[in-house]
């Protein structure tokens, strides 16, 4: 257990107890009165209200009106971190994130409303198998360890690739990791549902500075155009998830009229083409004509 989960588990207890002897802390952490008593100094310094008390049955606890009326989290905070996190335990499965389930759980009154918000998400087993890829990564991530893996592109290109992992990006559906690759000397994203003997190198890295800028910046979308086409109301509700209600007026009877923003390669088609008979595309003309090709060459396979 590193410092600051030891300092935010300390802050848990504490909010659930009176007061605590440092022994307590010191064994259930395995290491010294000491510590526990830097770890007290820290939290002081960023504003917890820490008191100390002395005597057989002194100890450390946190000021009642911080507790009461200055709580770091109420029971509606918790819930909402639960429902969050509850999403993303499935996305990533990790014995991580249900551990920090356990503790927020603990946090929560007996006596407060649960299950408001649930998140459900397909039980894929393509997830199921990502979950090595995953923890690897971010055991190389967070050891600044080298990775090695043989990747195939978009095109069907098989390479083998030296990276340094900065960070696990999920998108849509998809888990990506942004690195700067050693072979392409440059920054590259790479899916990992197209990585194979994924290995972690005992070589470290120094971080890079545009490296480490870029993890927190989103990444450069993609070059969009704006659309027009006639929708089925059937898909009236997809089309308010994707683009929003303005996206959608009136036609007739039967159709709406959507006007959105969408790449004009692949990924797009792919995405319309799900609509199947619900949509046609009306403009602009060059992409009515390209998304049509792109219709014939998937008949064609069945021809």
């Amino acid at each position: 257990m590193d410092k600051v989960e030891r300092l935010i588990t300390i802050i848990m207890i504490l909010l659930k107890k009176d007061i605590v002897p440092s022994s307590e802390f010191a064994q259930l952490f395995g290491v010294s009165k000491r510590t526990i008593l830097r770890d007290m100094e820290t939290l002081s310094l960023a504003h917890i209200p820490i008191y100390a008390t002395p005597g057989v049955q002194g100890g450390y606890g946190i000021m009642e009106e911080y507790k009461v009326d200055k709580r770091l989290l109420n029971n509606a905070d918790l819930e909402n971190i639960l429902a969050a996190l509850g999403g993303l335990e499935q996305l990533l499965i990790s014995e991580d994130v249900a551990m920090t389930l356990r503790k927020i759980e603990a946090m929560v009154s007996p006596a407060a409303s649960r299950g408001s918000v649930q998140l459900s998400f397909y039980d894929w087993a393509g997830r199921a198998e990502l979950a090595g890829a995953l923890k690897l990564c971010q055991e190389a991530i967070a050891g600044r360890r080298l990775l090695t893996f043989a990747y195939t592109d978009r095109s069907g290109t098989p390479t083998t690739r030296t990276v340094e992992p900065y960070l696990l990006h999920f998108s849509e559906s998809s888990w990506y990791l942004k690195g700067f690759c050693l072979e392409r000397v440059g920054p590259r994203m790479f899916k990992l549902s197209r990585m194979e003997q994924l290995e972690q190198r005992e070589q470290t890295f120094s971080p890079r500075a545009e490296m480490l800028d870029q993890t927190h910046k989103d990444e450069v979308s993609p070059e969009l155009t704006e659309v027009k086409a006639l929708i089925s109301l059937s898909v009236k509700d997809q089309f308010i998830e994707r683009f929003g209600r303005k996206s959608i007026e009136p036609y007739d009877e039967e159709q709406l009229l959507a006007t959105f923003h969408i790449p004009q390669h692949p990924i797009g088609y792919q995405f319309l083409a799900g609509f199947g008979t619900r949509l046609e595309i009306i403009g602009p003309q060059p992409y009515r004509e390209e998304f049509r090709k792109y219709l014939l060459d998937m008949v064609s396979q069945y021809t």
